[in-house]
């Protein structure tokens, strides 16, 4: 496991941790196919080079700005490592955004860039590789920036108190058939929160890189399609993928692989997070969360890659958060 924080500065205002694991289990995964990007203010960066901490810096990165962002790599289509750590490399070159519509096209040209190049030799497969994609694009003095392809997610953790229990809530929709059905009527809001926060399904619907199958027919399509309230049911609306994203300075936000709920009771593995946030660091909530999912891995696992960043917001002086 490899808990990474030393080294990197993200300035008064922004408290930044990652970590990342093989998993646990009796039958845990060979290879860590998931990845991570950390890029601080002063341009500093580090992500996965072939399953271990890699180190770099990025030129010309503006002061302040702050890049983070979870992968995790489709191993059942091939190339699962390969191409999250090729989504990572992308994301060393891309500049830095200042809104979303900059951000989405420029991730959207990423995909297809990186698209075309898995089609190529010699890395041809039977069923194209892919990986998703959760980041936030924090620049100096604005809210950090969220685009969202695939099914890791971002959650919002408020702790509790004596007055009130913890709170953890996602903040982004899994595109995975559930979804695809809920977009399409066959699916209530209970039915969705059962099928996708519930319980534990494999499926997705689309990643980075390998395309989507968010259409009605399921056929893969190569282009990225967003989801947001044009076609997302109601209930989902005020979660779309590419936005502005408002955050607190009493939660902790984490971005994570779906490793953390592949289990029988994904809803109680998740709910345990507030209690072991509490009061803590980046750095200290996210060892506490991966010592305690490895040494009491919750009921039903099903062995998958770990992979998490913590972040913590604290308002600039005069800041109305």
């Amino acid at each position: 496991m490899y808990l990474i924080k030393d080294g990197l500065d993200f300035g008064p205002w922004v408290d930044a941790a990652a970590g990342s694991s093989i998993g646990a289990g009796p039958a845990p995964r060979r290879e860590n196919q998931d990845n991570l990007l950390l890029i601080d203010g002063s341009g500093n960066a580090v992500y996965l080079s072939q399953q271990a901490p890699l180190r770099c810096r990025v030129d010309n990165w503006p002061a302040g700005h702050v890049r983070a962002a979870v992968l995790d790599g489709m191993g059942g289509h091939g190339h699962g490592r390969e191409a999250a750590e090729a989504a990572v490399h992308g994301l060393l070159q891309l500049p830095a955004c200042r809104d979303v519509a900059t951000l989405a096209s420029s991730l959207d040209a990423l995909h297809t860039r990186l698209q075309t190049s898995f089609e190529l030799p010699p890395l041809v497969v039977a069923r194209p590789p892919g990986t998703t994609l959760t980041l936030l694009e924090i620049a100096p003095g604005q809210a950090p920036l969220l685009y969202h392809v695939g099914d890791s997610r971002l959650y919002e953790v408020i702790a509790g108190n004596e007055d009130a229990d913890g709170t953890v809530h996602s903040l982004t929709v899994d595109h995975v058939p559930a979804t695809v059905h809920a977009m399409h009527g066959r699916l209530n809001e209970a039915q969705w929160r059962l099928r996708v926060h519930g319980e534990h399904h494999p499926q997705i619907s689309q990643a980075f890189i390998l395309g989507n199958a968010i259409g009605d027919t399921q056929q893969l399509d190569k282009p990225l399609r967003a989801l947001d309230a044009g076609n997302l049911p109601p209930f989902l609306a005020h979660l779309p993928d590419r936005r502005v994203l408002q955050v607190r300075s009493d939660a902790l936000y984490l971005l994570a692989s779906d490793g953390f709920w592949a289990c029988a009771d994904p809803l109680a593995a998740v709910g345990r997070w507030p209690g072991l946030c509490a009061g803590k660091t980046a750095v200290q909530a996210l060892a506490a969360v991966f010592d305690d999912f490895l040494a009491q891995p919750p009921l039903g696992m099903h062995s998958d890659n770990l992979t998490m960043l913590a972040l913590r917001f604290t308002p600039p002086p005069g800041s109305t958060a």
